[in-house]
């Protein structure tokens, strides 16, 4: 006999999932009992969120929805952080709940909550599966709606009595991904003549530049053409850092060069760009500028990001289409000086006589990590040094949340991208943040992976102290203590060191990063 549970797992196999990340609960037995029997891996974490995380990352690596799952009630509310992240940072995540049976729904019940109406506005689309008939259907429109540009979340809410019930039928046949229309060659050839004409151009890479898979095609344009970039944080990759045309990030070099060239640029392409990643008023306060929008959806509306000329289609073709009406050099490195000012300033190693900082430690751990090797950033003060100063030379390779910006991402998002990918991957992040999650620590070594987690402590929400000493020349409500990071991290059985000169912390870094093990290095921050 086949129950709904059996087929839903089907329906996961189908859309090519391998694994679903979650915390077991009575309420998702049949859905557990279901995933044992199939080719579809279960891994239990220690959190929901940590589950959640883990989908978000593996969705935003690959391109494919991450899978994640927990109980009713708490476990869905503990599972939304991650979730609404995902939607934020436009990675795509299914994210599937239990519940208790449809008969006790309709009064108080035991850890009973409207999960489809809480989740309504952190998704692109959920629902509950009220018969077992409809799970094809229901699985399918996930899929779809989570992968479709631009991705996001979406959730399925799955009542224990309907798992349980037996059920027909099979999977909706799977095919490919919906293509957007071509670009509209009227609108290419308007952008092609702005940009021309104008005197300062720049491309603003954002998180769709590197989520589309069309770095090549951005790379090429740069090239025949000659325009620089400066990304956003969760467009970093979109162009090497080493080509004369990367200003790397919007804040990046001393006093924040590059947000005074995007300033003084006066026609600005919008490639892939979420304003939820950085506030356009901070780069068109005056309203001046001439904005192309390419995107697979049209702007926002915004008085500070109001677009000349809109091109909603694939932004790779979008961009080739722009290319096809432009001579080559049309434009100029107008700021070239700058990138070379900016990638000294940001591989410079330390001097001894330095202290250990987030900054000054970036250029070893940089030269520890091949190209293609990812690191996972937390969100704290060490996020804004690894976006701004943190050189990134392939597309998703430096993965850092800047929709949602949520802290403890880093460890469990270290894990999915050890699974996910052929390359070494470390997860950054400060003590505050690392807490937040590292019983994942314990999984990843069940798991048998090999990252190595950065952690640097200063006993503080720094960002948060900095922030305030900005407003208000003091902080409170910020200082925190912590364990022995070492001990802890070897009671997984992890090697874990705490160095306290620049040489022992270029060591630790060559040592742990290509190794195969799980690692910590705790870096204690000075001053």
């Amino acid at each position: 006999m086949q129950t709904a549970s059996d087929l839903l797992v089907e329906c996961l196999e189908a859309e090519g999932v391998d694994r679903v990340f979650g915390v077991p609960g009575e309420e998702i037995e049949d859905f557990l009992f279901s995933l044992r029997d199939s080719s579809i891996r279960f891994v239990p974490t220690r959190h929901e969120q940590g589950a959640a995380f883990m989908a978000d990352v593996h969705g935003r690596l690959t391109g494919d929805a991450g899978v994640c799952c927990s109980t009713l009630g708490p476990g869905a509310t503990n599972l939304m952080t991650g979730v609404a992240d995902a939607q934020l940072d436009k990675s795509p995540v299914v994210a599937i709940t239990g519940q208790g049976g449809r008969e006790r729904l309709h009064k108080e019940s035991h850890q009973a909550l409207d999960v489809v109406d809480i989740f309504e506005p952190i998704v692109a689309w959920n629902t509950q599966i009220t018969d077992p008939e409809i799970v094809p259907e229901s699985v399918r429109k996930a899929f779809k709606l989570a992968e479709y540009e631009k991705p996001g979340a979406t959730h399925l809410e799955f009542p224990e009595d309907v798992a349980a019930e037996s059920v027909g039928g099979g999977p909706i046949e799977t095919h490919s991904p919906v293509r957007r229309p071509d670009p509209d060659d009227e609108s290419a050839e308007r952008a092609a003549r702005l940009l021309e004409s104008a005197e300062r151009p720049i491309i603003l890479a954002g998180n769709g530049a590197v989520r589309t898979r069309t770095s090549e095609t951005i790379r090429a344009f740069v090239d025949r053409v000659g325009v620089p970039v400066v990304e956003t944080y969760m467009g970093k990759g979109s162009i090497s850092d080493r080509e004369p045309a990367s200003l790397m990030t919007l804040d990046s070099g001393p006093d924040g060069e590059a947000a005074r060239a995007i300033e003084r640029a006066d026609c600005v392409v919008a490639v892939g760009y979420d304003i939820a990643e950085h506030d356009p008023e901070g780069w068109n306060a005056d309203l001046e500028k001439t904005i192309i929008h390419v995107d697979y959806e049209p702007a926002e509306v915004y008085r500070h990001y109001n677009p000349d000329v809109e091109i909603v289609a694939d932004v790779g073709a979008a961009i080739a289409a722009i290319d096809d009406h432009l001579p080559g050099g049309a434009c100029s490195l107008w700021c070239d000086d700058l990138h070379d000012r900016l990638l000294e300033s940001v591989t410079e190693p330390p001097s001894e006589a330095d202290p250990i900082g987030v900054r000054n430690a970036l250029p070893l751990l940089r030269e520890a990590m091949a190209d293609s090797d990812v690191l996972v950033s937390d969100v704290g003060s060490h996020k804004m040094a690894i976006a701004q100063s943190f050189p990134t030379f392939e597309p998703n390779t430096c993965v850092i949340s800047n929709g949602l910006a949520s802290m403890g991402i880093a460890v469990p998002g270290a894990l999915a991208a050890d699974l996910a990918v052929d390359a070494n991957v470390v997860a950054g992040t400060g003590d505050g943040g690392f807490l937040m999650n590292a019983a994942e620590l314990e999984t990843a070594s069940r798991l048998d992976c090999g990252f190595t987690t950065v952690v640097f402590t200063d006993d503080d929400y720094g960002l948060i102290s900095e922030k305030q000493d900005a407003h208000r020349g003091e902080h409170t409500g910020t200082e925190l203590t912590n364990p022995d990071l070492v001990t802890f991290a070897e009671s997984f059985g992890i090697e874990a060191s705490r160095p306290e000169t620049w040489g022992d912390l270029e060591a630790a870094f060559e040592a742990a990063v290509p190794s195969e093990e799980l690692a910590l290095i705790e870096v204690r921050l000075e001053g």
